[in-house]
């Protein structure tokens, strides 16, 4: 099942860069504020990086420094590598890697409208990063994480490219109890980032195991069901009547609203009962939006 899921979450995320979804549409940029983007921060980067995608907002507590280098893991549109960018100044560098092609397309044009000087973007997975040994000096990703197949490998991944002393600052959704069945085994929850979170528990020991230290993972206390209000945004069409789970947990409704006439890509539902399930659980019960922090060594 980790080949289909792979290639669902590649399909879907890959129809999002695609389409019209942006910062433009107020929907998408409540969900930005619900997870802790300021004003500020939204109105200094290009809309089009703001695609609603967020549980967090990694560098608001990754206390970046002026000449740092900086990755993001999972860098979708570029919101968070545009804005680690201007804190590490001109001497440091911000580096977003993605395993969506038409995000890291889009992530560069977006960079280029910014007229961002120090940030680069990579293809790659999350698990094999293009990246030199100890060459990093902060890894931040924004909800993400949840969504590889083979976690250990994130967080070696992670240690191997950080130098000693270097930190995590992640966004991500982890589970606070186990799910029903329904759920867990349902690819589009996997997509979604419910049904391949982990514990908290399990986030604490993966990392610990890489070889961290320092480790705290901590609820954020926000709620999930913040991506109901991106439902029925649409740029400039009539919006897609499919809901569909997509960029966190906990969306009842997020529907994507691109369609051809907006010259962007509808992306349609990966599982259509998906909406069913969610309206039949509160998902805060069982799953948070989360910070984790970590030190190399």
């Amino acid at each position: 099942m980790s080949n289909e899921i792979s290639d669902a979450v590649k399909d879907q995320y890959g129809a999002v860069a695609r389409s019209s979804l942006s910062g433009e549409q107020q929907g998408v940029r409540d969900v930005a504020r619900a997870f802790g983007y300021s004003e500020g921060e939204l109105g200094s980067i290009p809309a089009e990086a703001n695609m609603g995608l967020s549980c967090g907002n990694p560098t608001a507590f990754a206390s970046l420094r002026q000449g740092e280098v900086v990755v993001d893991l999972g860098c979708g549109g570029g919101i968070d590598v545009l804005l680690a960018a201007g804190k590490v100044g001109p001497t440091g560098r911000a580096i977003g890697i993605d395993m969506t092609p038409a995000m890291i397309e889009r992530a560069k044009k977006n960079a280029a409208k910014a007229g961002a000087q120090n940030v680069e973007f990579h293809l790659a997975s999350i698990d094999a990063l293009p990246l030199a040994d100890s060459s990093v000096d902060v890894i931040i990703s924004n909800c993400v994480i949840n969504l590889a197949q083979d976690k250990s490998a994130v967080f070696r991944e992670m240690a191997r490219v950080l130098r000693p002393g270097g930190r995590v600052a992640v966004s991500d959704i982890a589970i606070k109890k186990e799910l029903p069945q329904e759920l867990a085994s349902n690819i589009a929850a996997h997509v979604g980032c419910i049904a391949g979170a982990i514990s908290i528990q399990a986030f604490k020991e993966g990392l610990a195991s890489a070889g961290f230290g320092a480790v705290d993972v901590i609820d954020s206390g926000a709620d999930l069901n913040a991506y109901a209000l991106v439902e029925g945004q649409s740029a400039c069409c009539s919006p897609t009547p499919e809901p569909v789970l997509l960029g966190g947990a906990g969306s009842r409704s997020l529907q994507l609203a691109a369609t051809g006439c907006c010259g962007g890509e509808a992306a349609a539902p990966v599982h259509g009962g998906l909406a069913d399930l969610l309206r039949k659980y509160d998902v805060n019960e069982f799953a948070a939006s989360v910070k984790v922090y970590a030190v190399k060594g």
